[in-house]
């Protein structure tokens, strides 16, 4: 599984490595899960996220953390104002019931944000958690999100 995320990640990269550029600076309200339930800022390439995070490791029992961590975005696609695109991150979760109840944890993520609408995107990756005394976990993670350009920071074209 981790050499199929690598060996997609790399052909994504590849192939879509500056095809399109990317708005200089943005901020994102994000309304489900992926970073998280919460903001998120990104100056060129990378961004930094803030927020609540839940999933269901096991059918229905939600697991909750507070998340942050920063994004690597690339492969931008398409010439719309904030372009769809790749993105890999890395988070430092703090567990806040069931199993992970005060406990730090760290998760890796890879994925693809589609833009569909003006400021409007969905997101899907696949996160690998992990946590002292805990197993690794590998989950999809779908977000909803709406995205805003700062005024004044217009995307740079080719």
């Amino acid at each position: 599984m981790k050499k199929a995320l690598l060996i997609l990640l790399l052909a994504a990269s590849a192939t879509t490595y500056g095809q399109s550029k990317l708005a200089s600076q943005d901020i994102s309200v994000n309304g489900f899960r992926n970073p998280s339930i919460g903001l998120e800022y990104r100056y060129h390439r990378f961004s930094a996220h803030a927020g609540y995070y839940m999933t269901a490791f096991k059918a229905g029992e939600t697991t909750k953390f507070i998340k942050t961590g920063v994004t690597f975005w690339f492969g931008a696609l398409g010439k719309k104002p904030i372009p769809s695109s790749f993105y890999v991150s890395a988070s430092y979760l703090r567990g806040i019931n069931r199993d992970y109840d005060g406990k730090n944890a760290f998760a890796a993520e890879v994925g693809f944000r589609w833009m569909v609408w003006k400021g409007l995107n969905l997101r899907i990756g696949v996160t690998a958690l992990t946590a002292p005394g805990q197993s690794l976990k590998i989950n999809p993670t779908p977000g909803i999100s709406y995205t805003f350009l700062l005024k004044g920071k217009q995307p740079k074209t080719n």
